[in-house]
């Protein structure tokens, strides 16, 4: 089995199957602009083990992803990165995963937060333990949704319950998230781990050719229907947010509010 440790997960592969797990669960996996882009070098990682057919992304600890590092909000926080390398560094890593050869199966479990969901919008298959909480809190942050978050979730749930979801930052459970689309599947916790391996060894028993050139084919019907090639745009509007005086004092708020 071949490993690889990168800030904040792990990569594995052994022969048809391989996983990339969130490693900082005493800190509800963060994703901090490292992360992100160690991320896309992860996804390019994975391509250079042919015989890989699918890969599971999952978070030790109590969440899936409590999504980006809230210290990248506090005033200096994006300072260790030029200011358009860590914008864009969560729409570099969601483009990765999504490029990726093999088949991606997103296992999610207790809390699956902002970027957290771009994460798992970027995974072609997506299941979810029952009593896991979603969450999108940016414009509480006094940020947009980037990193090609809204495109994906309205290729995935519709733009209506996007707007909704993302503008009232409210909290959903799995059994909204299942109905609206975005979840192929919920079940007990105790069985998520056998229904995800479950998958995986179905999925990775199919002829390889075949499997890929439907995700292929899936992948750019859905890009026709919402296009993702403007979404590097949204790190301007990320830098336009922190920038913003009420932005601002918004995150603040929410960085006093939700210590960790």
């Amino acid at each position: 089995m071949a490993t690889q440790q990168f800030t904040g997960f792990r990569v594995e592969a052994d022969g048809s199957f391989g996983a990339l797990v969130f490693t900082q669960g005493d800190k509800l996996n963060p994703l901090s602009t490292e992360t992100l882009l160690d991320m896309e070098t992860a996804a390019r990682w994975f391509d250079q083990h042919p015989e890989l057919r699918v890969v599971t992304v999952r978070g030790e600890g109590r969440a899936f992803s409590a999504g980006a590092d809230l210290s990248s909000f506090a005033p200096d926080g994006m300072n260790t990165h030029p200011p358009h390398v860590a914008g864009d560094a969560g729409r570099r890593m969601a483009d990765g995963l999504e490029a990726m050869r093999a088949i991606t199966i997103a296992q999610v479990h207790g809390h699956c937060v902002g970027g957290g969901l771009v994460v798992a919008a970027a995974c072609d298959l997506r299941i979810a333990a029952a009593g896991t909480s979603f969450s999108i809190p940016e414009v509480d942050i006094g940020i947009p949704l980037a990193w090609g978050g809204i495109n994906r979730l309205v290729r995935e749930i519709g733009p209506a319950l996007t707007k909704e979801l993302v503008i009232t930052c409210r909290p959903f459970d799995a059994d909204e998230a299942l109905a609206a689309g975005f979840l192929n599947r919920v079940v007990p916790a105790d069985e998520l781990d056998a229904t995800v391996a479950e998958l995986a060894q179905l999925v990775a028993s199919k002829p390889a050719f075949a499997t890929q050139a439907t995700k292929s084919a899936v992948n750019e019907v859905t890009s026709n229907m919402v296009s993702l090639a403007g979404s590097w745009r949204d790190a301007e509007a990320l830098m336009a947010g922190l920038r913003d005086p009420e932005g601002q004092a918004a995150a603040q708020a929410y960085l006093e509010k939700h210590k960790r």
